[in-house]
Parts: structure tokens; C-alpha cells; sequence
């Protein structure tokens, strides 16, 4: 098939999840025989177009203002105007032969649009894969008002996002009964994992590891990689980092970006933090050269969701074999998926002290951690493969 994958972010500029699983999604499409096209937007770019390679996927970047790490009402006003711009700059390259199939990355909300009009020129069918319930978390963190007119302004392209796709892979069984509660069963969903490669990745002869750049020979690790925001409640990880400080040799270490990161920095400061750092994003090849360095990946999510993500900085931990400690919203069902896959260790955020009792579990025994690394990359292997994710979005795109 003739293929298009919308996404607001992709390598090699970004440096999050969804580009990167988005990408690993493209080449496992190539390797299965298809052709693949990525439509994605070109930050400030001069030229209203532009298009390029990367590792045989097809690149067209429209160009568009920015729409990461800017304030709210900027990035809405910008992300409102992604369909528009998008089609702007690719009308002319779409033929009604162009596309057999369209698959559309959510978050964001705003490329329904963009949908619309391809698959309308191409008559083909759509697969959203919707990664983030927005605004759902927003209004859940307190940052929308429900029954607000900023809430009934995103539910409109909520809707007619969800509205354009002929299949809606969600992450998680939970998420899945939570949107289809939300819709009233609108939509034909269903239950798509994230995903991953499963390659290791094998750090580089002669580095400078970051063990050698932080000065942390001896300690064990505990590293959080990925977006530092409300949605993650990075407070927890930060109590957690000051209720290890009596443990001379545990470290943590958070690299990322996002609303959250001066907060850390307050905390640390008022906590008088002598076992944390942090490292501003780096790109992916240096942010799995850091995965093959740690010992422990961590990650948090506000317990005031009521959907049930599954962050996808999991999978990269998952994939170099590392233990996972973490916290996540009341009902989500990747406590049960991980503890009982002993694949690591995951608390209902607020308990603290279990929570830091599993660091300390993990912090003092080497064994225990190896065990369940071990046990995460069997686990990847049996329900996150690409090959799994890209054999059940091609089977909805063909469905007439």
C-alpha cells in the first residue's frame, strides 16, 4: 500500500516518543513492502514545502509556527492551523491515487482536517492512533474548565478528529472502556500497544559514558527520560529522589523538557538535593547511549487522570532490559500488566512509601533488578512489538 503517516512531530529534530515510534512504525512498513509518506510540520520553515529522505521513508514537512515548548494560547492558536497549512503545502503532490491508506498520530487533535480532505482525494480509509485522551487530562489536572468555552473549543476538533478515522487504536483495554464511556461507543475502537523495536541498543567503543560525564561511577541510576509536565506530576518523582537521599550511592537523573521543569529545579534547591541532575533533551541517538548507562527507568502520572496511559518512554527502558518503578493513576491497568509480568515495580501515585520502598528494593539489590530487566524485555517482545502494531493498523486500512 501507498501510505501516509500524520504526525506534529518527527525525527530527526524531535526528540520524543511519538517521532520515534512513528519512525520505527515507517520502517517496519518498508521492511513489510509498503511505500510510506510522512506529513509533518517544518517549524518555521521559509518554504511553504519540503521534502526529504530519511532511512527510505518519504519526509513532506509544510511549514508551520511553532507548536512545542510555547506558551498555551500560542500553541493552540498554531496547532488550530495545522490542517490548514498542511493541505496549503500538499494539495498539489495529492492525486486520487497518491494514498491507500491514511494513519494519523493523536496527540494532536487538530489534523482531522487534513484527513478529511486526503482521504476524500484518495477514497481510503483512516486509522487514528490516539495516544492521549486531550482535553480530557487537562480538564482532569484542573488546567480547563469544564463546561468552559476553552473545553467546548477543543472538543469540536476532538470530534472531528475522531470523526475522520475508520478504526481508533487506543492504548490500553482501560482507555479503551474510558473513551468508548466518553463517545457513548461512537467510533469502531480498539486496543493497539504502543511499540517498539526490539533491538538494544549497543553504546558506542571508547565514549564518554555519562556515568564519566556526571561523575557517577559507583551510583545506581534512576533515570526519568521524556516530557516534564503537569500530566506526569513530577513532584512524585522529586519526593521520591529526597526520600532516597539517606542512600549514598543512588542517583537520579531526569532529561527532558516541558511545563515542569523549573519546578524540579525549585524543589531540588528547597530540598537541598545532592543526588539529582538534570539534563536538558538530547537527541535519540544520545538518549539511548544514556539508556545503556542507567539502571533503573522511572516514570510518574498524575493521580488525577481518569484515562489510563501507557508512557511510551517505557518501551525504551523495556527494550535495554531495565527494571521499572513508577506511579500511575488509581485504575490504571499497567500496575497489573507490570507487576504481575515482573517486569518491574508500579504503585498507585500517592503511596509514597511504597513507592520508596521499591526503590530501595531495587537500589540495594543488583540480582532483583537484572531479574526483572530481564523479565521487561520478555514482556516488550510479547505485547509491544512494531510487527504487531503495524500487522493490526494495516488490516483496518484494508477493511472496506
Amino acid at each position: 500500500m501507498r501510505l501516509a503517516l500524520v504526525i506534529d512531530d518527527y525525527l530527526p529534530y524531535s526528540t520524543r516518543v511519538g517521532a520515534k515510534m512513528f519512525h520505527e512504525f515507517a520502517l517496519e512498513l518498508l521492511n513489510d513492502g509498503h511505500h510510506v509518506t510522512v506529513i509533518t510540520p517544518g517549524i518555521e520553515q521559509r518554504e511553504s514545502l519540503v521534502v526529504d529522505d530519511i532511512e527510505g521513508v518519504s519526509v513532506w514537512r509544510f511549514s508551520s509556527a511553532p507548536i512545542k515548548d510555547v506558551g498555551k494560547v500560542v500553541r493552540a492558536i498554531n496547532e488550530t492551523l495545522l490542517s490548514f497549512r498542511a493541505w496549503s503545502a500538499v494539495r498539489s503532490r495529492v492525486k486520487k491515487d497518491t494514498f491507500d491508506g491514511v494513519v494519523y498520530y493523536s496527540p494532536s487533535i487538530f489534523f482531522g482536517g487534513l484527513v478529511m480532505k486526503l482521504k476524500r482525494r484518495c477514497n481510503c480509509n483512516s486509522y487514528l492512533v490516539l495516544r492521549d485522551l486531550f482535553p480530557q487530562w487537562v480538564i482532569d489536572s484542573g488546567l480547563v474548565r469544564s463546561g468552559s468555552l476553552v473545553e467546548k473549543y477543543f472538543r469540536y476538533f476532538e470530534n472531528l478528529s475522531y470523526r475522520q478515522a475508520d478504526a481508533i487504536g487506543l492504548m490500553s483495554q482501560n482507555n479503551l472502556d474510558v473513551f468508548e464511556t466518553c463517545t457513548e461507543s461512537l467510533f469502531s475502537a480498539h486496543v493497539l500497544r504502543n511499540w517498539a523495536s526490539l533491538t538494544p541498543h549497543v553504546a558506542r567503543p571508547k565514549r564518554i559514558t555519562t556515568r564519566e560525564k556526571l561523575n557517577l561511577k559507583d551510583k545506581v541510576i534512576f533515570f526519568y527520560g521524556g516530557n516534564i509536565g503537569h500530566a506526569q506530576d513530577m513532584t512524585n518523582l522529586m519526593r521520591l529522589a529526597k526520600g532516597m537521599q539517606p542512600y549514598p550511592n543512588a542517583h537520579f537523573l531526569f532529561v527532558g523538557q516541558g511545563d515542569e521543569v523549573g519546578l524540579i529545579h525549585e524543589l531540588a534547591d528547597k530540598w537541598e538535593l545532592t543526588n539529582f541532575s538534570y539534563l536538558p533533551s538530547v537527541t535519540q541517538d544520545e538518549f539511548k547511549e544514556i539508556l545503556s548507562d542507567v539502571d533503573v527507568g522511572l516514570f510518574s502520572l498524575s493521580e488525577k487522570h481518569t484515562a489510563h496511559n501507557f508512557p511510551g518512554k517505557l518501551l525504551g527502558y523495556m527494550v535495554q532490559s531495565l527494571p521499572i518503578l513508577g506511579s500511575v493513576n488509581p485504575g490504571n491497568d499497567l500496575e497489573e500488566l507490570v507487576n504481575n509480568s515482573s517486569a518491574g515495580r508500579i504503585h498507585v501515585n500517592g503511596k509514597d512509601d511504597d513507592l520508596l520502598g521499591s526503590a530501595i528494593e531495587l537500589y540495594n539489590d543488583k540480582p532483583v533488578r537484572d531479574g526483572l530487566g530481564k523479565a521487561a524485555f520478555e514482556l516488550l517482545e510479547r505485547e509491544f512489538s512494531v510487527a504487531r502494531a503495524v500487522q493490526t493498523v494495516c488490516h483496518y486500512l484494508r477493511v472496506k
